[in-house]
């Protein structure tokens, strides 16, 4: 019969428990193997690797500042992925982060466009007593009101520096465009135009020069353009460039580090900035886009597309490889010559390996560069905690205060004849021997 009897009793066997604990535990290894492989858990902790000639004044900055070459201690349990620090600096942009006071100020340009850059000023005197001021350029489609923007400008007025932060032209969704342009990779006028007003209004300051990301590739191409824009500036910092937009752009397609999904995300950022001005970019007479380049941005899948169809035509360039190699500041960054510190990221997934060879190289030739390279710290993310919450203040804001307090130091104990007022250095007006007296590089 088929039917069970009523006093039968079905046991299990006594080997199926250790083969459901041997289950649980594989999968357990196994979640925990992949934590270990995506959060890079097994990765060390280590100082920034340190690129530079051996100079007094870089002998005496990697002194004055010691964070550069003191281990970067990420948070344990996540900071040592470059995706979670980037996508926390992209979500969330900082923790704890302040609201700084500003005021808001227009500049009309040549060709009808309105830049606009915020002022804050400091929040006590500066170490050496001088007047100086941060001019900042942030990171694509990026302004003053971002969250990592608002901590580093805190941080620096609460050290004694005046900021000056440029709103990139179309970045600010309440401040309509007056010309049928918006920014551009590497169209240097508005910050050239906030730098000038600077000038104008405080003669006594000095200048620190600071650029993340895309800004870090507009400040170095200003600096590098004309040697007159390096008058009266002390330093240059840039976080998190990739300084060739053509070299850039192969490795922007590829899959590795997820490069092609960020390249996604950043355009679909960017269609929005476009779209939200259609009727200024688009709408004006003397505007240089078609009702085909709109449908084109609508379908567009990643920055080139943009780029080619719309960003190039802004400054009548022909071809997305003429745009790429006018706007990158590769070809110009050689004709820096105040003191430059170059930071990057080795798990930065938006800059790829290959483009580190031009800071690296640069540094390895010219006397007035510095180019550290850490192991850990994504998209400038460079968060620093114990094990899971980051302090509110990162490692790339204490770099940057750092360099420029030791700069401003150095500039202090130079004799008042070689001081940079001019903002031209001394052995840049002399034949360069080795032996020059006013070789401080």
């Amino acid at each position: 019969s088929n039917l069970h009897d009523p006093g039968d009793v079905h046991t299990i066997a006594p080997e199926m428990p250790a083969i459901f604990d041997g289950m649980k535990l594989a999968a357990v290894a196994t979640v925990l193997y992949f934590l270990v492989r995506c959060l890079n858990l097994k990765s060390p902790t280590a100082p920034p690797d340190i690129t530079y000639r051996d100079t007094p004044l870089n002998r005496y900055l990697l002194k004055s500042c010691p964070i550069l070459i003191k281990e970067y201690e990420p948070p344990l349990l996540w900071g040592k992925s470059g995706h979670l620090q980037t996508a926390l600096y992209g979500k969330m942009g900082r923790v704890s982060s302040p609201n700084p006071c500003g005021v808001r100020k227009y500049l009309l340009m040549q060709d009808g466009a309105t830049a606009t850059f915020d002022l804050f000023e400091s929040l006590g005197d500066h170490r050496t007593g001088d007047d100086i001021t941060m001019v900042i350029c942030p990171g694509i489609g990026n302004h003053s009101e971002k969250h990592y923007i608002r901590t580093f400008v805190n941080h620096s007025q609460r050290q004694g520096y005046r900021c000056a932060v440029l709103n990139h032209l179309g970045s600010l969704p309440n401040i309509e465009l007056t010309s049928p342009r918006m920014f551009t990779y590497g169209c240097t006028w508005e910050f050239a135009a906030m730098v000038g007003s600077i000038k104008r209004a405080f003669p006594q300051t000095l200048l620190i020069v600071v650029g993340f990301s895309l800004g870090g590739n507009i400040v170095c191409k200003f600096l590098g353009e004309n040697r007159i824009n390096q008058e009266r500036v002390l330093c240059c910092v840039s976080v998190c460039q990739g300084y060739s937009a053509l070299r850039a752009q192969k490795t922007f397609l590829q899959w590795d580090q997820c490069r092609r999904l960020y390249n996604f995300v950043m355009a679909d950022n960017m269609k929005k900035i476009i779209l939200s001005h259609r009727g200024s970019l688009f709408g004006m007479n003397s505007s240089k886009m078609e009702d085909a380049d709109l449908s084109r941005l609508y379908t567009a899948t990643s920055l080139m597309q943009i780029d080619d169809n719309i960003m190039r035509k802004f400054h009548g360039h022909d071809t997305l490889k003429e745009y790429y190699e006018k706007e990158s500041c590769v070809h110009y960054i050689h004709n820096i010559n105040v003191p430059l510190l170059l930071v990057n990221s080795s798990d930065d997934p938006l800059v790829h390996q290959s483009l580190l060879t031009i800071p690296r190289t640069l540094a390895e030739k010219k006397p007035n560069v510095i180019f550290a390279l850490t192991l850990h710290g994504g998209h400038l993310g460079f968060f620093e905690g114990a094990v899971l919450f980051p302090q509110p203040l990162t490692w790339m804001d204490k770099v940057i205060v750092g360099y420029a307090n030791a700069i401003c130091q150095w500039e202090r104990h130079r004799p008042p004849c070689l001081r940079t007022r001019r903002g031209l250095c001394p052995q840049t007006e002399c034949s360069r021997t080795t032996l020059c007296k006013y070789l401080t590089f």
